[in-house]
């Protein structure tokens, strides 16, 4: 909040130009703090990074009503009248980009990992209740003030408040630079869509709850010591279903126990072990004067069942955490060494395997405790930045088709969105950055966030060449108005993606960063690819053949 405070001030140079965006995404923060209670959800890992989330993308509609709202001031000299064209120039891109970024958040709504399902929809709740603001509170603390601007522009351009600024120089630069290089802006960005492409082959879905942890937070450095010393942190338990109450105490299922645990202690990832059949063999031994050659599992299941009695009899009672109260299931307990969750599920294919070449005799087994269900998010990652993607891809694609009333245009509109989440993804393969739980959203949050500047752009493209009848005209009047809002909010989300670096979770440090790389990979195919499309493909139409009526509708 501070830093885009900050940025707002150096921009704008006002008071309730810093002081109204900043309270709209507070209260929108607030709003969602006070929607997931309503709900019943709570507070968990995932709502982390949400506060930092919507303060970043919803200052991005205020961000664009500032910026429109004090070029028109200066230019038609009327307050309320500059408020009413800012509202019919921005209102309805801001309502779009508003919703697309609420579908890239929603889209995570239908995946299975809860956090995530919970987050896409808060988050999601949080970016549309900040758009209500800024186009209420927002306009309604706009309207104070003066009836009329000190110094009213006299250039017809946007005024003097943007024609001093140096960044109209940059974005005439790279209309000049889209006109003379399109081709090769083109080219260029096939290159980088298939670097991506090869990089995202190398992707690797991986996880490990300890790699989130800061190396700033004493608590890793003791689990790691603990891991070390004490004997695995991380519990992956095999359950033995014998099939009927009782049928623990049969040797024959004990047996299978054992077998297991015995090919699992030979095994490097496996620290220690833990079973039913350690006290079992430890009590046939303990009946037998402490004779080694007796620490095994009894022959017959009536002196297992004396045994058992005995022990219970005597206060005994660690048996209970291995076996159910009907003694129809059993588990064995393994500690694993704190490793890539990669690593464990190689282990349970090898045991898989194990079972497959030599089956048990009398028993059977599956998976369960934590580090099973660790096992299983992982295979629900892929599926879930999959699905999360598509729908968000799907459903922005759709709006953009409708609001902009053509298939084409709204394709071409679609495709310098693909490039910055493509690259991040493909980014991450090759950096070796695993795709874990933490991120199985970026894909459709970065889409969501990705194609709000294109949107912004595209709109006001399309409405200087409807005026204008000129792509090229239509290209630098859209820029120079449009992209200097851009260009702010740009760096309003890259600043406040990058406060997540402060994190004591390392995950939301890689978060923001990825995230900050999808920002500006998107500014840059929005300045650039986008209009090179649009001057290639002409979505919008044949351009006036008469320069002289351009010229006049257009000046």
């Amino acid at each position: 909040a501070v830093l885009i405070a900050l940025i707002l001030l150096f921009f704008f140079r006002s008071f309730v130009g810093v002081f109204a965006p900043v309270l709209v995404v507070q209260i929108s923060v607030l709003a969602t703090v006070a929607f997931v209670v309503v709900l019943g959800w709570e507070l968990d890992l995932s709502f982390g990074s949400i506060p930092t989330l919507i303060t970043a993308i919803g200052v991005a509609h205020s961000v664009h009503i500032l910026s429109e709202f004090q070029g028109l001031f200066q230019k038609i000299g009327d307050r309320r009248r500059a408020l009413v064209e800012t509202l019919q120039l921005v209102g309805t891109p801001c309502l779009l980009t508003s919703i697309t970024t609420a579908v890239g958040f929603a889209s995570m709504s239908f995946v299975p990992i809860k956090s995530i399902a919970h987050m896409g929809a808060y988050s999601a709740f949080g970016v549309l209740f900040a758009f209500l603001l800024s186009i209420t509170l927002l306009l309604a603390a706009l309207s104070f003030g003066r009836a009329h601007p000190r110094g009213t522009a006299t250039d017809g351009t946007r005024g003097g408040i943007l024609k001093a600024d140096a960044l109209q120089g940059g974005l005439a630069a790279i209309s000049r630079f889209v006109l003379k290089r399109r081709r090769e802006i083109i080219g260029v960005s096939c290159l980088v869509l298939f670097f991506s492409a090869v990089g995202i082959s190398r992707l690797i879905v991986d996880s490990n709850w300890l790699n989130d942890l800061s190396n700033r937070i004493p608590l890793k450095a003791h689990t790691l010591r603990v891991d070390e010393v004490m004997g695995g942190a991380m519990p992956l338990v095999v359950l033995f279903d014998g099939g009927s109450p009782g049928s623990i105490k049969n040797p024959a299922v004990l047996r299978d126990i054992e077998r297991i645990q015995n090919w699992a202690n030979q095994q490097d990832l496996v620290r220690k072990s833990y079973s039913i059949t350690d006290v079992i063999k430890d009590l046939n031994r303990t009946f037998h004067e402490d004779d080694p050659a007796f620490h095994e599992i009894p022959e017959t299941r009536e002196l297992i069942a004396q045994y058992l009695i005995l022990y219970e009899g005597a206060g005994g009672a660690e048996v209970q955490e291995y076996v159910s109260s009907d003694y129809r299931s059993a588990t064995l307990e393994l500690r694993l060494k704190l490793e890539m969750m990669s690593v464990t599920a190689n282990l349970a294919e090898d045991l898989k395997n194990e079972l497959a070449q030599r089956p048990l005799e009398a028993s059977t087994v599956s998976l369960t405790g934590m580090g099973a269900l660790w096992l299983k998010l992982l295979d629900q990652i892929v599926f879930s930045q999959i699905q999360g993607f598509l729908i968000a891809f799907s459903a922005i694609t759709l709006l953009m088709c409708l609001v902009l009333s053509s298939v084409k245009t709204g394709l071409i509109a679609m495709l310098p969105n693909l490039l910055p989440v493509v690259l991040t993804l493909g980014i991450m393969g090759w950096l070796v950055i695993p795709l874990d739980y933490s991120k199985a959203s970026i894909a459709a949050v970065a889409m969501g966030i990705a194609v709000d500047d294109t949107i912004h752009l595209i709109s006001r493209f399309r409405h200087e060449f409807l005026r204008c009848g000129s792509y090229t005209r239509a290209l630098e009047l859209s820029l120079l108005d449009v992209g200097r809002a851009l260009v702010i909010t740009s760096i309003a989300l890259v600043c406040g993606f990058l406060v997540l670096l402060l994190s004591l979770l390392d995950s939301q440090s890689t978060q923001g960063i990825l995230l900050c790389t999808t920002i500006i990979v998107a500014l840059l195919a929005d300045f650039l690819l986008l209009p090179a499309l649009v001057l290639t493909l002409k979505p919008f139409g044949q351009e006036e053949e008469a320069e002289a009526a351009s010229q006049t509708a257009c000046p």
